[in-house]
């Protein structure tokens, strides 16, 4: 029975990686999951410098999910690279980092840093605002996303993939201008904008006012979103968005993703990951299967 799949030139022991932010870079986690055991392990977001994200609360539960608003709290590229990869390194991960940025020299800035790195995909994320388009998502215009993800490719050393932001009218058409840049993959979805308001102090939950809603909640979404732009590229998808069992998993490699992350669910279960793997070969028995790949797109 084959679990693996191949993600531009990279291949992965079975379809299943963690979603940006919700594991850390591995450690935190590693007492309830052999990292090398994963598909691969996506860190949290890492940006040139330190951020020190948004203020408090940030983060609050809703029905069937939850919402944040972190602002993508990082230590930076020089902490990652002196503390984080050769952990990860040392458990054997396949690695994919996950890049952040406020302007288009950001971006490419981590990128060039990650080049001598022994890392082995680049994620970049997106969804953070552009403070020279006055704040407004890079992945939210498809002309921003076509040259960020064109300078971006320039420099990489690594396959690039794209992480997509749900918030846009038509994801097919961010995801070709993603592949007319150069991307080697896209990544989808990330979380779509909420907002909570607590009734008895009649005041914003989150410190931000808004902030991503991620869980089961998002999930029909998502697999829509992804079945639209399988068939919209030619180049693999990571399906995201709510999963927490290896039924949810198959649902977006059925709808055209090579492989899946799993995000929230990590939080109320750790071992959601190795669950949803043993519950993918669980499946491929039941069902005389023998290559997880037959299963991408297999919903027309």
């Amino acid at each position: 029975m084959n679990l693996s799949v191949n993600i531009a030139g990279v291949t992965w022991k079975n379809p299943v990686t963690v979603a940006s932010g919700t594991f850390g870079s591995g450690a935190e986690y590693s007492e309830f999951v052999d990292l090398s055991q994963l598909g691969a392990v996506t860190t949290k977001g890492v940006a040139n410098i330190p951020w020190e994200g948004n203020p408090t609360p940030r983060v609050a539960e809703t029905y069937g999910g939850m919402m944040n608003a972190i602002g993508l709290q990082n230590p930076g590229i020089d902490v990652f690279v002196k503390r984080d990869i050769p952990y990860l390194k040392e458990h054997q991960a396949t690695i994919i980092v996950n890049v952040c940025g406020k302007s288009q020299e950001d971006y490419v800035e981590v990128v060039e840093r990650l080049g001598d790195q022994p890392v082995d995909m680049l994620e970049i994320n997106v969804s953070c605002p552009n403070v020279k388009e006055g704040g407004i998502a890079f992945g939210q215009n498809p002309d921003a996303l076509y040259e960020i993800t064109k300078a971006v490719k320039a420099k990489a050393k690594q396959p690039v993939i794209m992480k997509l932001s749900p918030n846009v009218t038509s994801i097919a058409e961010m995801a070709r201008a993603a592949e007319a840049g150069g991307a080697d993959a896209v990544s989808l979805i990330n979380t779509l904008t909420g907002m909570k308001i607590d009734v008895e102090r009649q005041a914003f939950v989150l410190a931000n006012k808004t902030g991503g809603l991620s869980g089961p909640a998002i999930k029909p979404v998502a697999v829509r979103m992804v079945y639209e732009t399988a068939h919209a590229v030619k180049i693999p998808i990571i399906g995201m968005g709510g999963i927490c069992t290896a039924a949810d998993a198959l649902e977006f490699i059925m709808a055209g993703a090579t492989a899946v992350s799993v995000g929230t669910a990590n939080f109320h279960d750790p071992m959601t990951t190795m669950k949803v793997i043993a519950g993918m070969e669980d499946y491929m028995k039941r069902h005389n299967i023998e290559d997880i790949n037959d299963l991408i797109g297999i919903v027309k």
